[in-house]
């Protein structure tokens, strides 16, 4: 997995986009060679911390797609502060990105 993230000051709040690379399985799908079933392999959850403390929370399913985007809106960061965001899978896998605020 791989996140790549940016912040962005617009109207007094904070604009987040991040990029996360993930296969992003469900589980019902089928290997085209021995028809096996693919395990699922998701993302279940995401965390945006500020010096520390939780901004923002998102659980997620298998139904979201390959490398998925997500963005949200958030006050309370200034321009120049940084912003890290994390992500764990439904196998204990982890990654994380930071930015800074712009």
């Amino acid at each position: 997995m791989t996140i790549k993230c940016k912040a962005k000051m617009k109207d007094g709040a904070v604009e987040v986009k991040a990029l996360m690379k993930h296969a992003m399985e469900t589980g019902l799908r089928k290997d085209k060679k021995t028809g096996e079933p693919i395990p699922a392999h998701f993302i279940s959850e995401i965390v945006c911390n500020h010096n520390g403390s939780e901004i923002f929370r998102c659980n997620m399913g298998p139904a979201i797609s390959k490398n998925p985007y997500l963005a949200f809106m958030v006050s309370g960061p200034q321009a120049g502060d940084s912003l890290q965001i994390a992500s764990v899978d439904n196998m204990g896998e982890t990654d994380s990105g930071e930015t800074v605020v712009k």
